[in-house]
């Protein structure tokens, strides 16, 4: 990566003017660089701060960098100092090294880079996990979007991902869930029937009720209700392009008597008391505000219970790292969990929670009301009315830790105010450029033939990655000069961006980042000629052109939405 590239040329000059006593009293470099974009970019395209050596150096920040520079053969870029940074400039043949690279990596663009970041490191992420109790809600739908993108980004920079669900299928939601199923049916057939206050009302039941009768399955109602909920919430997922390696029921935790065995360890532990007749847990022995029961006075297990049994179960499975994505309504859940860890002798460190906020559906100017007992906005409805791309770019563009207004008429517009429209139609220009080159044209006066810019095999040739790019820029063509840099810098952040989204859980930064690239390239193609009669500046730009197209379908690959070659 070029900040990198840079960093380690400053490393190395700062050594050697430390070696020939250039540098004051600094007998060693103990302090890290980091490179950055200048504020004003007359300065350079890259800076690094060297004032941080003052203290040892005892010399002012410019003399520093000065002295630094001294040390530093510029090839391919130009130097120069500001106060206590040394600023790098890039010249055009430093610049079609990056386009190169893209073109000769093509898929595998960036990996060896960020490849060995999380060096095989099994990592299980969690999330979604719904009840399957009815259809997933607005919610689910941010969580899949981010747990699967996510798995994508780690993935890519060297981690063993494993994606998993967990079906909370024990408890009172079942019960309820059965007997709301039970009133279905008797209404179908006619009866009347009367409706518990805190019981599943929502019409999706009514369906399922059809099912069940037309089935004429021997199945109990909660059995059959279960089934049919998580099939439907197992097709919608895979719809939305959410594949998990495993859907961990809840109810084998029982059956394999995880649960009683996790209680037994906890108490070995010496880390269980009884109290009014429930089992407490002592999660105040580590970060927790009070203590939690684990065993209710009516001898039934606690959700909690089965949720450290479960966690339990994920460690001694050999997963090294453990990654929950859950609502902020969840917040006070994590030290207990983090406790019940400890406590059990694995490393709490390893487990992290995301905590995501909600999600509010803006139709015709005003918000949308969601519930469950009622008629409902479903993730379903929404991909429905907007699609699966635009659906994944809205719930991932923004930090999960804000909430996101979804505006469902902007998502349906085909213009750029619409931000996966506008990043797909980069990638769809991009592939019609890349067309057109090769394609017999038409004179414009006198609507005759004229052969294409290049030729088939031509073309070949410049996506292959085979032959050195010509010249990039038109002299003397300030506005293409500069967008034509700028489109070049920003494909280098791709490797940055990849390496933060994942370090920072943060798929978010592929969005802004596609924004920022579609941008630039919707710039440079509004100032620079990609095909002319030139034929060696036609078949460079085009080469650009092409690492465009490679890069956006990378960033797309790992927010799993689709990259259109036409729109």
């Amino acid at each position: 990566m070029i900040k990198d590239f840079f960093v380690n040329i400053v490393n190395e000059a700062a050594k050697r003017a430390i070696s020939d006593k250039k540098l004051g009293q600094a007998e060693n470099i103990n302090v890290g660089f980091i490179c950055e974009k200048p504020k004003n970019p007359e300065f350079g395209d890259f800076s690094v701060n060297v004032s941080s050596l003052a203290r040892d150096a005892k010399m002012a920040p410019p003399m520093i960098a000065n002295a630094i520079i001294e040390y530093i053969n510029p090839d391919g870029f130009n130097v120069n100092v500001a106060a206590g940074f040394i600023n790098f400039k890039l010249e055009e043949n430093f610049l079609k090294k990056v386009v190169e690279e893209i073109i000769a990596d093509k898929e595998s663009y960036g990996k060896a880079d960020f490849g060995n970041l999380g060096k095989g490191q099994k990592v299980n992420i969690e999330y979604v996990s719904a009840n399957p109790t009815g259809p997933f809600h607005i919610g689910h739908g941010r969580w899949a979007a981010l747990g699967s993108s996510l798995a994508e980004v780690m993935k890519a920079t060297g981690y063993d991902v494993y994606q998993e669900f967990y079906i909370n299928d024990a408890g009172n939601q079942i019960n309820k869930l059965a007997l709301s199923l039970e009133l279905r049916v008797k209404e179908l057939k006619g009866e009347k029937v009367e409706w518990p206050e805190d019981a599943y009302k929502g019409d999706y039941l009514i369906d399922c009720a059809k099912r069940y009768v037309e089935s004429a399955t021997d199945e109990s109602y909660g059995e059959f209700a279960k089934k049919d909920m998580l099939r439907l919430q197992k097709e919608l997922l895979e719809k939305f392009g959410t594949n998990f390696d495993c859907f961990f029921s809840e109810t084998s935790l029982y059956k394999n008597n995880e649960v009683e065995n996790c209680i037994n360890a906890l108490d070995k532990a010496g880390k269980l008391y009884e109290k009014d007749g429930a089992l407490w847990f002592r999660t105040t022995d580590y970060t927790d505000d009070q203590d939690r029961v684990l065993k209710k006075t009516d001898g039934s297990n606690t959700y909690l219970t089965a949720d450290i049994a479960y966690h339990k179960n994920k460690f001694d499975r050999g997963f090294e790292y453990l990654i929950n994505i859950w609502g902020a309504d969840h917040h006070g859940y994590i030290p207990r969990m983090k406790a019940a860890i400890d406590a059990l002798g694995y490393d709490s460190n390893n487990l992290e929670v995301l905590l995501g906020q909600l999600v509010n559906i803006i139709q015709d100017g005003a918000a949308v009301r969601m519930g469950k007992r009622k008629k409902m906005v479903t993730l379903d409805e929404l991909v429905d009315e907007v699609g699966v791309d635009a659906t994944r770019f809205w719930m991932l563009m923004r930090s999960i830790d804000t909430t996101l207004d979804f505006d469902v008429d902007l998502a349906k517009q085909k213009n750029d105010q619409n931000p996966v429209f506008y990043v797909q139609y980069a990638h769809a220009r991009a592939c019609s450029i890349l067309r057109k080159a090769a394609e017999t044209r038409i004179d414009t006066e006198s609507g005759e033939s004229l052969p294409p810019y290049i030729d088939a095999n031509e073309l070949k040739e410049v996506i292959s990655g085979d032959t050195p790019i010509g010249r990039l820029y038109d002299d003397g063509d300030e506005k293409s000069i500069e967008a034509t840099r700028k489109l070049i810098l920003r494909l280098e952040e791709f490797k940055n961006t990849v390496e933060g989204a994942s370090r920072l859980r943060a798929p978010y930064l592929l969005c802004k980042y596609a924004s920022n690239l579609a941008y630039d390239f919707h710039h440079f193609y509004n100032f620079t000629r990609v095909l002319s009669d030139d034929k060696e500046l036609t078949k460079s730009r085009l080469t650009l052109v092409f690492a465009v197209k490679m890069v956006l379908a990378l960033v797309f690959k790992l927010l799993k939405i689709s990259a259109p070659e036409k729109m």
